[in-house]
């Protein structure tokens, strides 16, 4: 790899363990308000709405300027986001801020890659990418977790700075402080971001004729063989993900006992697997054979369903010894469990975020692929987490929720599956992988 991809990697770290911690910071922020339990998932969609709003006009914005400074500037906007939450304003405003920055930074993030490297590296990068952005997922959600607990929060309000009134004076400020400062190292290594030297000529900057050449974008990457495939892939993965994050919390209250500091580690476990399968999958497939993967979306599905059945009490106490660890019976399991649906997710979604990327890169342009499908993907996050709202607000339980989400996925995997063979029936595209910008 070339050494930019590598400050590239650095940054995305940062940023992306920033904007987890604070997702559980921010949770805790409401709970800290009384605010009622349906209002946690809207956080995230809050967070998702500019991707929606904003799709036609990011990927302009990220090919106007090199993608360095777009990822500098957006991650400004992300520290002000944390700011305003720091200083009163609402959890979900704040964080509608904060993604208003990660949608602006998306485009950059992913379109650099198609400038910097050749396709036949881009599996590799993208499994890179994946495994750091699942790693900073996991370390970020076990942060959250952390600088909420109330020892640790009770050990940073204890500083204190002389002839300064911070007025930071519960747990969750203290742990947006902290996160505000991953933020700022993410902003300086954006500094070390090279300049690819890839110039878009006349790149438009009319909102009418944005939105035009945007659904031309929309239109070309639908009509593709592969990129619809890979585009519904993806767009399913990301609505699933999301949805999947709250529904772990939820179920590790109801079925595990719980607290939100305790459930954050297990997002982390399932991160984890995510990560695994994502770095197996960029040593293991090629760009060619991407799409054979796709299978192990509709297993991961079964394995989602079968987690309605766990309840903690059937394990009883009894506790696995593991040399000098002492861990209970029913969280070893569930930690086995929940890494191999993470495994499963980043083994299928790696090749198809590449070869997305791949074909968005060879009919588009860099920042306008990438911005075709955010808006798929955030889309479907919306449309999921305002289910997953209304039926948490309707009281539905928790399990009912794992059986009708696991049955989703089982189904809309089987039906792409179905839609790749009769577009190989008809056309072979396959001989399309790998094929040079045109």
């Amino acid at each position: 790899m070339k050494p930019g991809f590598y400050a590239i990697m650095s940054a995305q770290f940062f940023s992306s363990l920033a904007d987890n911690a604070l997702l559980i910071a921010a949770i805790a922020l409401l709970l800290q308000l009384d605010s009622p339990a349906w209002m946690t998932p809207l956080l995230k969609l809050f967070f998702v709405l500019s991707y929606v709003l904003l799709a036609a006009f990011v990927g302009a914005f990220a090919d106007s300027r090199p993608k360095g400074k777009v990822m500098l500037m957006t991650n400004a906007i992300k520290l002000f986001g944390c700011l305003v939450m720091l200083f009163g304003v609402h959890p979900l405003a704040a964080y509608a801020i904060v993604g208003f920055g990660a949608a602006a930074y998306s485009p950059a993030k992913y379109g650099i890659l198609t400038e910097l490297l050749p396709p036949e590296k881009l599996v590799a990068a993208n499994g890179w990418i994946e495994g750091l952005t699942v790693g900073s997922i996991i370390l970020g959600t076990v942060l959250g977790g952390i600088l909420i607990n109330p020892s640790v929060a009770a050990s940073l309000l204890a500083i204190d700075i002389p002839v300064f009134d911070s007025h930071i004076d519960t747990p969750p400020e203290a742990a947006i402080t902290i996160i505000m400062f991953l933020y700022f190292i993410a902003a300086l290594i954006n500094l070390k971001i090279p300049d690819t030297g890839v110039v878009y000529e006349n790149i438009n900057k009319n909102p009418i004729k944005l939105i035009l050449h945007f659904s031309y974008c929309f239109k070309v990457l639908w009509k593709d063989r592969l990129g619809q495939i890979s585009l519904a892939v993806t767009t399913l993965f990301w609505g699933i993900g999301a949805t999947l994050q709250f529904i772990i919390l939820k179920w590790a209250e109801s079925a595990l006992e719980m607290d939100l500091s305790r459930s954050a580690i297990l997002q982390a476990v399932v991160a984890l697997g995510v990560a695994g399968g994502a770095i197996w999958a960029a040593a293991r497939v090629p760009l060619k054979n991407s799409l054979v993967v796709l299978k192990y979306g509709v297993i991961m599905g079964f394995f989602v369903i079968t987690l309605a059945a766990f309840q903690k009490h059937q394990f009883g106490d009894y506790v696995i010894h593991l040399s000098f660890i002492h861990v209970p019976a029913h969280l070893l399991f569930i930690y086995i469990f929940l890494f191999t649906i993470g495994w499963m997710s980043g083994y299928f979604v790696v090749p198809m975020n590449a070869l997305l990327q791949h074909r968005g890169h060879v009919l588009l342009s860099a920042g306008h692929s990438i911005a075709v499908q955010n808006l798929n993907e955030n889309l479907s996050v919306l449309v999921m987490l305002g289910i997953y709202s209304l039926l948490i607000s309707l009281n539905v339980p928790v399990q009912v929720v794992i059986l009708c989400f696991g049955c989703f996925v089982i189904i809309s995997m089987a039906l792409v599956i179905h839609w790749h063979k009769s577009n190989q029936k008809e056309y072979d595209s396959l001989h399309l992988i790998g094929e040079e910008k045109h």
